[in-house]
């Protein structure tokens, strides 16, 4: 089964940066769609940010556009999410997901209903 392991996570100030990865040590990610997904304490999980197998598709929430880039490098099997402009609403459990499906719409990519494989998350923190 995939496993994820995402890494990159910490404390830091607003405004501040931090890029998050996420790997697969046994599998290769070329032909998954993967997404960020957050979950702040007594929120749900949310969509962040997810890409198709190629890069070709992107999806953005809204409250991340212009200070999110997802990005992968096939050749390292890594997904990146650049976050810049932190701000401390973005405070939560952040995890990568992929799996494999027919993209209809850029918005649908980033339903979570679509992931079965889950890292376990890792921990952003920005405060003031």
């Amino acid at each position: 089964q995939l496993q994820l392991v995402e890494s990159g996570g910490g404390l830091v100030q607003p405004g501040g940066s931090l890029r998050l990865s996420c790997t697969s040590s046994a599998f290769a990610l070329d032909y998954y769609v993967i997404g960020w997904f957050r979950q702040a304490p007594g929120k749900e999980r949310e969509g962040v940010s997810c890409i198709s197998s190629r890069g070709g598709f992107i999806y953005y929430t809204d409250s991340v556009k212009g200070r999110f880039t997802i990005s992968r490098d096939n050749a390292k099997n890594t997904v990146y999410l650049q976050m810049n402009t932190l701000i401390p609403e973005d405070t939560a459990i952040y995890y990568c997901a992929a799996d494999t499906f027919r993209i209809t719409t850029v918005q649908a990519m980033c339903d979570m209903s679509k992931f079965r494989y889950w890292g376990q998350g890792t921990q952003v923190t920005v405060y003031s």
